[in-house]
């Protein structure tokens, strides 16, 4: 269907703001004559939601800088494959900037590193990346204490074995593995609610950190004619001590559960206890600011290390939960669960920084829906912040992994859906709540939205015939504010971490860099485009 501009009726006021209000908690009453406003309302809802997590699972931090060279102003933003426009994808400059960062950023280390990911382990480059950093600190002098956690998904990582990694680690060290104090743990937290670490970091002394939802894979990253794309960011200051205490809070469950197989599998060397709190213990609490760039680091903690947070006080009214139900009797964790909110702040911050656009968002992810089931099919407050948002005018933009890496649960498929149109479909159903009938919502959308499938290239495949696979986690609003870390968007109770970031500059460079090219090759997939006058539903 195609709807011209004109067709557009807004909602009433009172009845977008109204909604918009039910959605989440209210921003502070200054945060629109801020510097930083988009950073002001999420932590306004943080510290509602999930006051006693803060400093742990949460914080906002000045003082830091993105990890760039001056020779590389955009060196901080880590694109993985970074071919954009090669279908071929001949000069790979973004996944050999990554592997080169990691390289860097540990050979720097004087005390500690810090890897986190999901299951299996690094391998490949990623490893030689890992391993020629060890090695370049240990020449020079430094004892180091190294963790390394994947999550793990039941029964599909049984050969996961931190033994093995622990052993190929140390025999690629050499002679150096003597000065590495080595933890190594595969973790599951719950597997009846289907949890387990999915965050993505290197830190290194509580100073620098890299995060984002690149898995450290060659199978799907390096050694393949159709890489993933993906993105991670690199930062130094404040933040990456916070970063540095999550990963504490998932290594003490990690350690206290250690001795029980059916959740910790974990390997050692060097005579160590299991390094709890290894960050705490060993890096300074007041990381030196290293910059200017204001930054709200958000993690979870997923199903089974906090049944809640007690320090809040927060009573939600919570979404009707049956028309995202897809097993009877599965638990409802990310619509039904007021407790799992406190313990998971960054679902609502990413939900609150949706809701503080004033003009725009671009929302870049594999996916906006779960696999249903064994999941719930959508974040109902999610889509009720877009639909707000639509409703009320402002711009959004979706692009999503291509359907057509649509695989069966465990299959590493980079899609959850069939069609475009189970994203618009929503859209538009919880749109008609607020303008009050199907007509109007279908007009607000298809004169506000654009959404398409992944592109990196002309043409719809790679050159070797596969579908682009796309596994950004991002969130990007008024060209000033944006999240880029390993959560996503639709239902996963998993332990997930990023970073928000205020700073129009580097803003700018986002879109320059990424999103505005994977507009440019994406949009032919759109199916609907207010640009284009195009909607098709």
């Amino acid at each position: 269907m195609i709807f011209p501009h004109r067709l557009n009726r807004p909602a009433p006021a009172a009845l977008i703001s109204a909604f918009a209000l039910a959605v989440l908690p209210a921003a502070p009453a200054t945060a629109a004559d801020s510097a930083t406003p988009h950073l002001d309302a999420v932590e306004s809802t943080l510290r509602e939601v999930s006051p006693g997590l803060e400093g742990r699972v949460w914080e906002r931090t000045s003082g830091n800088r993105l990890d760039a060279a001056p020779d590389d102003p955009t060196g901080w933003l880590l694109q993985t494959p970074g071919c954009w426009g090669d279908a071929g994808c001949k000069d790979r400059a973004g996944t050999k900037r990554l592997l080169a960062k990691m390289t860097e950023n540990i050979s720097r280390a004087t005390r500690t590193v810090d890897i986190s990911s999901l299951a299996p382990f690094p391998d490949g480059a990623f490893q030689d990346a890992i391993v020629a950093g060890l090695k370049s600190s240990v020449a020079l002098g430094h004892q180091l204490k190294v963790r390394v956690l994947v999550g793990a998904a039941p029964v599909y990582h049984m050969t996961v074995l931190p033994s093995k990694y622990r052993d190929d680690l140390r025999s690629k060290l050499g002679p150096a593995a003597d000065a590495v104090t080595l933890d190594v743990a595969s973790m599951t937290t719950s597997k009846t609610a289907f949890s387990w670490n999915h965050s993505k970091l290197l830190v290194v002394d509580g100073e620098t950190a890299v995060t984002g939802g690149i898995n450290d894979w060659k199978g799907d990253y390096l050694d393949t004619a159709h890489p993933v794309t993906d993105v991670d960011l690199a930062l130094t200051g404040p933040a990456a001590g916070t970063a540095g205490r999550y990963l504490d809070q998932l290594w003490t469950w990690t350690c206290r559960n250690r001795s029980n197989i059916a959740r910790v599998w974990y390997a050692t060397s060097g005579g160590a206890d299991c390094m709890a709190t290894m960050e705490r213990d060993t890096n300074p609490r007041a990381v030196p600011a290293t910059g200017d760039v204001p930054v709200i680091a958000v993690g979870g903690l997923g199903v089974g290390i906090e049944d809640a947070d007690p320090a809040s006080a927060w009573h939600p009214t919570l979404p009707d939960t049956s028309g995202t139900r897809c097993v009877i009797g599965l638990h409802d964790n990310t619509n039904g669960d007021r407790d799992y909110d406190t313990v998971n702040p960054e679902e609502s911050a990413l939900r609150s920084l949706i809701s503080s656009a004033t003009s725009h968002i671009e929302i870049s992810q594999q996916d906006l829906n779960a696999t249903c089931p064994p999941l719930p099919r959508y974040d109902t407050r999610v889509y009720d912040a877009l639909a707000a948002k639509l409703a009320a005018g402002v711009k959004v933009r979706i692009v999503v992994s291509d359907p057509a890496n649509r695989g069966a649960v465990g299959s590493g498929g980079y899609s959850q859906i069939k069609s475009l149109s189970e994203i618009s479909d929503v859209l538009r159903s919880r749109l008609a709540r607020i303008t009050g009938d199907e007509g109007s919502a279908t007009a607000a959308l298809c004169s506000n939205l654009q959404l398409a499938a992944f592109r990196s290239s002309p043409g719809s495949r790679w050159a070797d015939g596969h579908p682009y696979a796309q596994h950004h986690k991002l969130v990007s609003v008024d060209g000033s504010a944006f999240y880029i870390g390993s959560k996503n968007l639709y239902p996963a109770w998993l332990q997930d971490f990023g970073y928000i970031v205020e700073s129009p500059g580097a803003a700018r460079q986002l879109d320059a860099q990424l999103l505005s090219p994977q507009w440019t090759h994406s949009k032919e997939s759109a199916t609907i485009d207010y640009e284009r006058g195009l909607c098709q539903m």
